[in-house]
C-alpha cells in the first residue's frame, strides 16, 4: 500500500509541477474571484495543507496547524516549486518509514476525527489533486492548455 501510495503521489506531483510550469511569474497573482485565492496562493495552499495535514494532524510533529505560507515570500515559480519540494520530501521520508501495518491503523486527530492513517494520507492526495484541478482551470482562464492527465 505505502508503494502504491508513493507511486501515485510521485505521479500527481509530476503533473502539478508540469502545471505550474505553465503559467509565467507575472500570472502568479492572477486572482480568477475577488475573495478567491491567487494561482500562488493555490500552489502555496497545496504546499501548507501538506504540512498542516501530516505534521501537525497525523504526526503531531508540530504543536499546531501552521500558518499559511506568505505568497509575497514566493514571488516566482522557482521559490513556490521549491516550497512544494520541502514540505513534500519531508512526506516522502515520513511515508518511507511505515509499513502496512502503520497504513491500516486507526489515528485520531488533533480535531476529534479518528481515521486509519492511509485515509487521512489519501485525503492529502486528493487535496492536492483537487487543487491541481484548480491550476489548472486557472490556466484555460488566461488562455493557455491546461494539464491534460
Amino acid at each position: 500500500m505505502r508503494d502504491l501510495l508513493l507511486s501515485t503521489w510521485a505521479q500527481v506531483r509530476a503533473g502539478l509541477i508540469a502545471t505550474i510550469g505553465k503559467f509565467s511569474d507575472e500570472e502568479l497573482s492572477y486572482r480568477p474571484a475577488p475573495r478567491g485565492y491567487s494561482v500562488a496562493e493555490t500552489m502555496l495552499h497545496i504546499a501548507n495543507e501538506e504540512e498542516g495535514e501530516i505534521r501537525y494532524g497525523i504526526t503531531r510533529e508540530l504543536p499546531e496547524f501552521p500558518p499559511a505560507f506568505d505568497a509575497g515570500r514566493y514571488f516566482s515559480k522557482p521559490t513556490i516549486i521549491g516550497a512544494l519540494g520541502e514540505v513534500h520530501a519531508r512526506t516522502v521520508t515520513y511515508l518511507n518509514g511505515l509499513s502496512d501495518g502503520d497504513l491500516d491503523a486507526n489515528i485520531q486527530t488533533p480535531w476529534g476525527a479518528q481515521r486509519r492513517r492511509i485515509e487521512l494520507l489519501w485525503h492529502v492526495l486528493e487535496h492536492e489533486i483537487h487543487h491541481r484541478g484548480e491550476l489548472s482551470l486557472m490556466l484555460g482562464l488566461l488562455g493557455h492548455e491546461g494539464l491534460d492527465a
